[in-house]
């Protein structure tokens, strides 16, 4: 899996990650928790979908795009709520892990800009 770039944007999404939601959990234990399971859920099903075939593959990173879209949401949340003031870092890792699964979610598409 190491040649998978995707999946390789993805764990280093949760290193940056780790420290938000550590942060968060201080203030809201549930959202903690759902950012914790959604950025889990992304990696696990991009690892997934390494492995499937046609349908079952594409199924799976579909998946993963909707967790990390997921987490974009919790990202707005903590910050709306003011629990997070600076995730600048974790979110232009987000971008780009949420542009290349729109690649792998739509191939031979290009992304709308």
């Amino acid at each position: 899996m190491s040649t998978f770039v995707t999946y390789e944007v993805a764990l280093e999404l949760l290193g940056e990650l780790r420290s938000i939601i550590e942060i968060v959990g201080k203030h809201d234990s549930n959202l903690a928790d759902q950012m914790k399971r959604a950025g889990t859920s992304v990696v696990l099903n991009l690892s997934e979908g390494i492995r499937r075939q046609r349908g079952n593959q594409q199924r799976a990173y579909e998946i993963a795009h909707g967790e990390a879209r997921e987490l974009l949401g919790a990202l707005d949340v903590a910050a709306a709520w003011g629990y997070v003031l600076d995730a600048s870092v974790a979110r232009s890792r987000l971008d780009r892990l949420l542009g290349l699964l729109w690649g792998l979610t739509h191939p031979g598409r290009k992304r709308a800009r």
